[in-house]
């Protein structure tokens, strides 16, 4: 079983309204195939295809005021409700009651002690690392529960050797903004079936996409429209190369944000969670699903704990 987990950040499901929803007028022939024609909107879910399952899940968690980055992340990977544990929705970086959730486990931390493999499958710079180091920057929730359960975050190194992807996909960023001027730049369809070479070497992986949340904070409709039109040729190549039968796919958010850009704030919309895979195992992951509470337990039953090898006598 393999399972590869896309956060995209801050993209909720909308209305069917091009005015203010990218959601609704970027030209995305991957996804709406993969969801029979229909888009990435409120009114498309529930929503079960040949090859994926829709679903609207709240980001809410019954706590007042909208959705955050730190609480909305930190409980899709501990599966505890976070907002209600320290009272509020608070981000975008966790605060020392966020971190301390953390450090109570993850799912990067419970699958490596039931005997699994994980990675967070993107690439940071040195200057990255740096910051970290310095206290000038502060990890978000994602890389602070792997860097919590022992992974090694990736490096420029990865990067180079085709182990890791930067947060853009294609890794032209790394040229223009952060001027590594021999980094190697992919297509976003190569960078598609990279997604899916490299889920294959982990039991679980996860990738960060925060571009999205960037744009709708921005209210940037032309950059929101090119990112999620670059996004869909990923998503062609990911589907191309993803046997169905090795495990699923999930593409989900923390908060909505992207999908209404009459405002700059996060918004109060559900959040998709989008499976790929066989029917069977589509069926099992969204039994109970409801929230992103539910996330974390529905990907951890795919993985019960392994049994230590014991050699014959």
């Amino acid at each position: 079983m393999r399972f590869l987990f896309l956060f995209l950040d801050g993209v909720g499901l909308g209305n069917d309204d091009p005015e203010v929803n990218p959601l609704a007028k970027a030209e995305m022939p991957h996804l709406q195939e993969l969801l029979d024609g229909k888009r990435l909107l409120a009114a498309s879910a529930p929503l079960i295809t040949k090859r994926a399952t829709l679903t609207a899940i709240d980001a809410c968690l019954g706590i007042p005021g909208l959705p955050q980055s730190a609480t909305g992340q930190a409980t899709l990977i501990t599966g505890m409700n976070v907002p209600q544990q320290i009272g509020r929705h608070y981000g975008p970086k966790p605060n020392r009651e966020i971190r301390q959730l953390l450090e109570q486990g993850s799912l990067f931390s419970q699958l490596l002690q039931r005997g699994y493999t994980a990675a967070l499958l993107n690439a940071y710079p040195e200057s990255y690392f740096d910051a970290i180091k310095s206290g000038k920057r502060l990890y978000s929730a994602i890389p602070q529960a792997v860097v919590n359960a022992g992974i090694a975050l990736k490096t420029r190194s990865d990067l180079y050797q085709r182990q890791a992807l930067s947060a853009d996909f294609t890794g032209l960023g790394w040229r223009t903004r952060l001027k590594y001027n021999d980094a190697p730049v992919i297509s976003e369809q190569q960078a598609g079936e990279l997604l899916a070479e490299l889920a294959l070497s982990y039991d679980f992986t996860f990738f960060e996409y925060w571009p999205s949340d960037y744009a709708g904070h921005r209210q940037d409709e032309a950059e929101a429209l090119r990112l999620l039109e670059a996004f869909d040729q990923v998503l062609g190549g990911l589907l191309a190369a993803w046997d169905d039968q090795q495990g699923l796919v999930l593409l989900t958010s923390d908060h909505g944000n992207m999908e209404d850009l009459s405002t700059r704030r996060h918004t109060d919309n559900p959040v998709p969670a989008l499976l790929i895979g066989s029917p069977e195992l589509r069926s099992r992951f969204t039994a109970d699903l409801h929230s992103l509470v539910d996330i974390a337990p529905a990907i951890l039953q795919f993985f019960p704990r392994r049994l230590p090898c014991v050699s014959p006598n």
